[in-house]
């Protein structure tokens, strides 16, 4: 019994016009990243388990794909002792699929520091991989876009990178929001409701706001130990309203026993004001102390983005991460960076119907195959065709016209172009227009004039 084919749940198989729409995103976003001076590098799909691991926080690293070693993986295992999932994962697994870019780029930098002129920036437009529970919007083979510099400490990158998240939106249409907060401001407020050991249980849970409820994030940090009391002084702040300016105000005093939160409230402030001296085309921007982005390497501004009009969560994020390249021995390398989430802003232009005809990407002419004689025909008008970077091609056989001419109406070509012998004889051309059903006479000078117009 033949096996029915199938792939893994939160995977997908991509069509051609799913796959023209997906390039003409990543097209948009790599022409702003270079706009930017940003350029491109590529790394592995996979690393050594030891570089992803404890990079995540406990949560990100259940979620790590781990590949198991090739032969007998099982050999290094102690039956009597290891048949633990902790201690039987570093004995049948060294390398795992990478959960994002921003681990394996410092990875990169601190492998290549010889090699890179600071500040350094790069963009990486590749797969990545969550054993995640698949819903909408969420997916364990997804692509991300991301924009990173490294080497500098300047806010004039948080403007940039909001900046730039802004011309991408702009260019594809698509009404956002840009939230920023602070790490700085996050560790102030643990400070300030004495559970300054507790920060990392608490964005975790702060992160979920959106997605849980408050009472939910209410019953995770008192599952995580943290204080009714700590609770009871974090509540007013999370409830807190206003536009970004009031809201700076209030956290001012509410963290006005706390150095690190007003460092924090300071960054901010600086990049919104710097921003709005620039002005943004599309996007808004917003200070929203419900962010979190719980990953554990974020040490200052963070950035989360949404679209307006549609419930699909967040479609970009980053942040700054001062420290991360320290835990591949590379100390003082301040980075900064942000990431586009391909899979989801697919689904959200779609869903608003903004994208644009993509009809120039696809086949533009079809030849029909009438014999040998006409191909070899076609074949010269077809060269001539490709090199005025005309999409075009002939039908492969002199099967039936009704057979060549659905094969033309499946695929979206506009035009189809019949060559026998009074052709050949006049040099002109017989083009039907598929969309009106229209024929013309042309010479291959004018159907090419005609279609690149």
């Amino acid at each position: 019994m033949a096996q029915k084919p199938s792939i893994p749940k939160g995977t997908r198989d991509f069509s051609p016009a799913v796959m023209l729409k997906r390039n003409y995103l990543m097209g948009v976003i790599k022409k702003a990243f270079q706009t930017f001076g940003y350029l491109p590098i590529e790394t592995p799909s996979m690393e050594n388990l030891s570089t992803l691991m404890g990079k995540y926080g406990e949560e990100g690293d259940r979620l790590i794909f781990k590949i198991l070693n090739s032969g007998d993986y099982l050999k290094k295992v102690d039956a009597t002792t290891d048949f633990e999932a902790k201690k039987m994962t570093s004995k049948i697994s060294e390398k795992a699929l990478r959960y994002d870019l921003t681990v394996p780029f410092a990875r990169y930098v601190v492998q290549n520091q010889n090699e890179i002129t600071l500040p350094f920036k790069r963009y990486q437009i590749q797969p990545v991989w969550r054993a995640d529970r698949p819903q909408k919007g969420r997916f364990r083979e997804f692509f991300q876009c991301d924009a990173d510099v490294v080497g500098s400490k300047s806010l004039l990158y948080e403007v940039e990178l909001i900046q730039l998240y802004d011309t991408v939106f702009t260019a594809l249409n698509l009404p956002a929001v840009i939230k920023l907060n602070n790490r700085k401001v996050l560790s102030g407020i643990a400070e300030v409701i004495g559970e300054a050991d507790k920060l990392i249980d608490i964005t975790v849970a702060i992160d979920k706001l959106d997605k849980i409820g408050l009472e939910k994030v209410k019953e995770e940090m008192q599952n995580k130990g943290i204080s009714d009391i700590a609770i009871s002084k974090l509540d007013p702040i999370l409830k807190m309203s206003g536009d970004a300016n009031q809201k700076l105000v209030t956290m001012k005093e509410v963290l006005s026993n706390s150095e690190i939160g007003l460092e924090g409230i300071a960054e901010i402030q600086t990049v919104i004001d710097k921003v709005t001296v620039l002005g943004l085309d599309s996007a808004e921007l917003d200070f929203d102390l419900t962010l979190a982005r719980g990953l554990n390497y974020y040490t200052g501004s963070i950035f989360e983005v949404e679209a307006k009009g549609v419930q699909m969560g967040s479609i970009g994020g980053g942040g700054r991460y001062d420290d991360l390249t320290g835990i591949f021995g590379l100390k003082d390398m301040p980075g900064i960076g942000i990431s586009f989430g391909l899979d989801r802003i697919y689904l959200v232009i779609e869903e608003l119907g903004l994208f644009p005809s993509l009809e120039a990407d696809i086949t533009q002419v079809l030849f029909v195959n009438f014999g040998a004689t006409e191909a070899d025909y076609c074949l010269k008008a077809l060269r001539d065709l490709r090199k005025s970077g005309i999409n075009s091609e002939l039908y492969p056989d002199a099967a039936k016209m009704k057979k060549q001419m659905n094969y033309a109406d499946k695929k979206g070509i506009p035009y189809v172009v019949l060559v026998g012998e009074d052709e050949m004889k006049s040099g002109l051309l017989t083009v039907k227009n598929m969309n009106d059903g229209t024929q013309e006479n042309v010479s291959l000078v004018d159907l090419i004039k005609k279609l690149n117009a």
